[in-house]
């Protein structure tokens, strides 16, 4: 307790002597130092004084947090970061980087919130809501998600589909179509079922769009042995992990750009999907995994 006391009472006055720093041209420095009650002395000492260790250390790892802020178009903020330089081997704490980050203005893009309501379609008889708000599952390929979002373009709309896994986060299936029907979603659906292992039966959480209520789309669920749910009218927290994933990806590639064709889109959407969240989520799903080993691994003293 009194060693982090000190540490806060360290920071507080290097902060002044960085304000006297920045505005000695403007006003004399005994004048700011009796304002900010601090010695003349020792805003001189600290500025002749050699950096410290952890302030060289603090200044290498500023280095390596721009060039993956800048490597991701400027759009992450400190807990992506931090992911990204305990991945690469770099030893820190998750609140250093955002401490750094904060010191040197860098920020990740905000969520911006919009509300709004669409009309519900009928679901197929015999459908219920399997899911019931349990978005946690123990096992790959045993709960997926499946959602579609729009994309604008200057050749007006492209529509994406996507099928998450709720066990890894990966997005196990994908397809964009300037079409929404029934056959973006069957193609999704089809990409997530060739990549899975086996026929082991799966849960296929929708909503309850014309696309997902079609019999064609139910009886391809069927056949390849997979459970159809939907929600309640007015529920959405069960498709939630679908609805984030199409936050992100619009907060940081699509609102940031501006698509000439909807090859260009396609192609943009393919690096985000493929290039930045599957290998993200798979790198998070390992760290997990091996913090469970390391737990569950007998005591070197009792066994």
């Amino acid at each position: 307790m009194f060693a982090r006391s000190g540490s806060v009472l360290r920071e507080s006055v290097a902060m002044k002597y960085r304000m006297i720093q920045r505005c000695r041209d403007a006003f004399p420095i005994r004048l700011m130092g009796r304002c900010v009650r601090v010695s003349p002395s020792g805003y001189y000492g600290w500025v002749t004084r050699a950096p410290s260790a952890r302030a060289q250390e603090n200044a290498r790892v500023l280095a390596r947090i721009r060039h993956v802020h800048a490597d991701h178009d400027g759009v992450v903020g400190s807990p992506r970061i931090w992911e990204d330089l305990r991945d690469a081997g770099e030893r820190c704490g998750r609140h250093r980087v955002a401490r750094l980050m904060r010191r040197a203005g860098l920020r990740g893009v905000p969520q911006r919130r919009r509300w709004r309501t669409k009309p519900s379609g009928t679901p197929p008889a015999g459908t219920r809501n399997h899911l019931e708000r349990d978005v946690t599952a123990t096992a790959p390929n045993t709960k997926w998600v499946t959602d579609i979002t729009y994309i604008r373009t200057a050749e007006q709309w492209l529509y994406l589909c996507v099928v998450l896994d709720l066990y890894s986060g990966l997005v196990v299936g994908w397809s964009m179509s300037p079409r929404q029907d029934r056959h973006l979603v069957l193609q999704a659906v089809l990409m997530a079922v060739w990549q899975r292992p086996g026929r082991t039966p799966v849960m296929l959480h929708s909503d309850r769009g014309c696309q997902c209520t079609a019999d064609e789309y139910q009886r391809f669920l069927a056949a390849h042995h997979m459970t159809c749910r939907m929600s309640a009218v007015g529920s959405c927290a069960d498709n939630a992990a679908a609805e984030s994933f199409f936050g992100v990806l619009k907060r940081e590639r699509v609102n940031r750009r501006q698509y000439r064709t909807r090859a260009e889109a396609r192609a943009d959407i393919f690096d985000s999907i493929e290039r930045c969240h599957n290998p993200r989520q798979r790198r998070r799903l390992a760290f997990q995994q091996e913090g469970q080993k390391l737990l569950t691994q007998p005591s070197a003293e009792t066994g």
